[in-house]
């Protein structure tokens, strides 16, 4: 006798039987099958439906108690629909089984697909919370995954030191010094590939021997490490420029808005020497205390002034300016002194550098109003406005 497979059952229907007297399972299963011969047809005959697979093994379980049996009939079916319903009406028509009085009674047809449906959307609500709990990245984590590998790549290894760097230390006027490797790795993620790391706690000679080739920022943590490493800096090698990550926090965390922020408001070395003396290696760098904080600008000045000031960044140059703000010539740092006596209309001079009283001499002889740099060594209050770029942000 043929078996249908649970896989390809397509329903499955069940039946109640109650049976007046005590009755074993083939005596029920020979009453189904005996009983419902010839009442449906050739095609609709159970033993020609079993024998093709069409209709599965026939499943009884009864239980007899006090004289009475009652069970459950169990007949999968691969036919359809109205098939299978014809096949479970014909068991209602049973009315004896053996010697005694029966009943059967349908009391439903299973659809399997129904049920495995089911289960397949429960399983995969299961699997796809497992997914996105602890498996699926969200698109940020795949947005710093690739960003991490694309950094990765860029890093080398520069100089007899083999020091962590990005990929345009030679090509570079300016290089920025940081601590270790984890820095590099973030100024690269960020965009910045003219970096280079110290690697330890002394000053190797390959940074020493950049110092005398290039413009150096020193950008360090924004603690009393940070002022450490200034320290052992600019006891062995000449540097430019410092600034530190904002207070209490490292380089290799932040973000690329305070990295940008910080780069801008970078300050000389003799400022920065000058401010960890008097802070006793407690504070971070600070703005010179001498430079004249009462000035008022329009939110027209300040942001033209900064954007100004933005683009010079690394140029060595500045702009001389009207009145109006109009943009009267841009010249090297060398020749802004030289420019202006020869100008009688200069209202402002924004440059890459540092305010110095020779540069404010020439100004104050020239009635310029306003004196924009990046770092200022001025003293007290000047009959010029001097800003940096600190007074900007």
């Amino acid at each position: 006798m043929a078996k249908i497979s649970p896989v390809s059952a397509k329903y499955i229907v069940h039946a109640a039987i109650n049976i007046e007297g005590v009755v074993d399972k083939p005596d029920v299963i020979g009453a189904i099958f005996g009983q419902t011969e010839g009442l449906l047809g050739a095609d609709l005959e159970l033993r020609e439906l079993q024998r093709s697979g069409r209709i599965g093994r026939i499943e009884v379980d009864v239980d007899t108690r006090s004289g009475k049996t009652q069970g459950e009939i169990i007949i999968p079916s691969s036919l359809d629909k109205a098939e299978t319903s014809i096949i479970g009406a014909s068991l209602e028509i049973i009315q004896r089984i053996g010697p005694c009085n029966a009943k059967i009674k349908v009391a439903s047809i299973e659809d399997v697909r129904v049920s495995k449906r089911s289960f397949v959307i429960e399983r995969a609500k299961e699997l796809l919370k497992t997914l996105m709990d602890s498996v699926m990245p969200d698109s940020q984590e795949l947005a710093d995954e690739v960003a991490y590998s694309v950094r990765v790549m860029e890093i080398r290894e520069y100089g007899k030191d083999r020091l962590p760097a990005g990929p345009a230390i030679d090509e570079s006027d300016e290089i920025i010094v940081v601590e270790g490797r984890a820095d590099v790795l973030n100024l690269l993620k960020h965009g910045v590939k003219n970096c280079i790391a110290i690697n330890g706690t002394s000053v190797p000679e390959t940074i020493i021997d950049l110092a005398k080739k290039k413009i150096v920022t020193a950008f360090v943590d924004g603690d009393r490490g940070g002022d450490l490493i200034i320290k052992e800096l600019t006891n062995v090698t000449e540097i430019d420029y410092v600034t530190k990550a904002p207070d209490g926090k490292e380089v290799e965390e932040i973000t690329k808005k305070e990295i940008h922020k910080a780069l801008r408001g970078r300050i000389a070395v003799e400022q920065a020497k000058m401010e960890i003396k008097d802070t006793n290696h407690k504070e971070e760098l600070k703005p010179s205390p001498f430079v004249k904080r009462t000035i008022r600008l329009s939110l027209d000045e300040k942001t033209r002034f900064r954007r100004m000031l933005d683009n010079l960044i690394g140029t060595r140059g500045a702009y001389i300016l009207g009145d109006k703000l109009n943009l009267l010539g841009k010249v090297p740092l060398s020749e802004v002194s030289a420019t202006v006596k020869n100008l009688n209309n200069a209202y402002a001079i924004v440059m890459d550098g540092t305010i110095d009283n020779e540069l404010l001499s020439t100004a104050e002889r020239s009635n310029i109003t306003y004196l924009i740099g990046m770092n200022s060594k001025i003293p007290g209050n000047n009959k010029v406005n001097v800003l940096t770029n600190r007074d900007l942000a």
